[in-house]
């Protein structure tokens, strides 16, 4: 009976420091792998940083696909645009031309 009250009293000296101890582990867990984490953190940047080159690939593609249109309207049709596009789309070949077809 004499040691279960002397860890009962140990227990009542230190539950101050043990608090604290629970609490530090707590938020070290948390700060560490927790939603808004360090790692989280590192997460998301690493996905920033490939959705910017997704949106820089893609407005250069945007970009190149409006001068095309442009130069395919009606009043400045550009005839070297025309024929390449009726050479990809409808598979017109001169009759001197080679074909290689690729991968």
């Amino acid at each position: 009976m004499n040691k279960l009250m002397s860890h009962s009293q140990l227990f009542r000296e230190n539950i101050l420091a043990l608090t604290g101890v629970c609490l530090c582990i707590y938020f070290s867990y948390h700060a560490v792998l927790g939603n808004r984490s360090l790692v989280r953190l590192y997460t998301l940047e690493k996905q920033i940083e490939t959705l910017s080159q997704e949106q820089t690939a893609s407005a250069f593609m945007k970009d190149s696909l409006q001068k095309k249109v442009v130069m395919m309207r009606p009043g400045s049709v550009d005839k070297d645009l025309l024929e390449e596009q009726a050479r990809l789309v409808l598979g017109y070949r001169q009759t001197e031309e080679i074909v290689l077809l690729g991968n």
